[in-house]
């Protein structure tokens, strides 16, 4: 995927918001002085647990998380929450319609109006005025924050699912038509290309999984368990690196406030110029030193294709171990948790 340069998507940005604050540059007013982006967006949510409190119902929430599930090609993530969906009594043909990506024109408003939204955000990197609209008619300004919010904490998830190809337990069944066939390069009792490793006593499964959703040794309580975070990604990789692997990330998301944060963020880190515009332009990577090209293919595979070959998992975890390479995908994804936010509400 090409990415229009930057004056482009500021142009873009510009003319498609209709409803952006004056004070806080994006379509939701200012709350609090001196907090701007994803933390003054953060601020209009309600605060619940939304997948299990909010008071659209369970039937709504599940059908966000599929509709970010499904637009990311994310098997294990669509696999387990439409178990779920279809145990809180989400009506079969509406996961149908985003199974498929049918229109879905002839649903109820609310539904309609969320599958719209998400494939918007997800497929699209905008969400219009019309659409917006639409979601804050039907949902209300809290519940739409809330709602977007479930929807970039499982778009994260995916981003982790996907890096280390998390695939279906035993015995269950794929049923998403994916556009690929997912490498063949994991481990048997994980499912994933992370050996199994044994919870701590007493461990959190974590707010997305919990309640025993996720069948032990797979999932992203997995994945978690094999990194150390941020100090010791800091460490092992150092903060350039950090700082590339966060604007591939936005390239493959464009938005332009993340964007310009990225690219100020990757100068000051010392990633040099040449090698923004190679990521800027999507050039080959020859002669790029290798930890950076590992990085840059990595991020052109997951966020480009939803999947990651074996060959390009092999570069990465030979460049940066196991642990960093967890800790550096972790990062990567909550760069898209960021993303999905600032993109729904056309933060400026």
């Amino acid at each position: 995927m090409k990415t229009p340069p930057l004056a482009a998507l500021l142009l873009v940005a510009v003319a498609t918001s209709t409803a952006a604050g004056q004070d806080s540059r994006s379509r939701l007013p200012l709350l609090k002085p001196g907090v701007e982006g994803v933390d003054a967006i953060r601020l209009h949510a309600s605060g619940v647990d939304v997948r299990w409190s909010s008071p659209l119902g369970r039937q709504l929430t599940e059908l966000a998380i599929l509709t970010a599930a499904r637009e990311h090609d994310q098997p294990y993530e669509w696999s387990l929450h439409e178990m779920e969906a279809l145990a809180v009594g989400l009506d079969p043909t509406i996961i149908d319609v985003v199974r498929h990506r049918r229109p879905a024109t002839g649903l109820p408003q609310k539904a309609a109006v969320v599958i719209d939204a998400g494939r918007e955000i997800v497929a699209k990197h905008t969400l219009s005025s019309g659409t917006y609209a639409r979601a804050l008619e039907a949902l209300g300004k809290t519940d739409l924050v809330d709602v977007v919010s479930l929807m970039a904490n499982y778009a994260a998830t995916a981003t982790r699912l996907t890096a280390f190809n998390q695939q279906m337990p035993p015995g269950w069944k794929q049923t998403l038509p994916l556009p690929f066939t997912p490498p063949d390069d994991i481990h048997p009792d994980s499912r994933s290309r992370l050996p199994y490793l044994k919870a701590a006593a007493g461990a959190n499964p974590g707010p997305l999984y919990s309640r025993g959703l996720a069948p032990e040794g797979t999932g992203p309580g997995q994945i978690n368990r094999h990194g150390s975070g941020g100090k010791m990604l800091e460490a092992g990789v150092g903060r350039r690196t950090m700082a590339l692997a966060v604007l591939v990330t936005s390239h493959a998301h464009p938005q332009p406030y993340h964007w310009a944060q990225s690219d100020a963020a990757a100068r000051k880190e010392g990633v040099e110029p040449a090698l923004i515009d190679v990521v800027q332009h999507d050039t080959p990577l020859t002669g790029l030193e290798e930890k950076d090209a590992a990085v840059v293919q990595l991020g052109r595979e997951l966020f480009g294709n939803h999947t990651v070959t074996s060959a390009t998992y092999q570069r990465a975890l030979k460049a940066f171990g196991e642990r960093n390479l967890v800790d550096l995908v972790d990062l990567m994804a909550r760069a898209v948790s960021d993303l999905t936010l600032l993109t729904a509400f056309d933060q400026r």
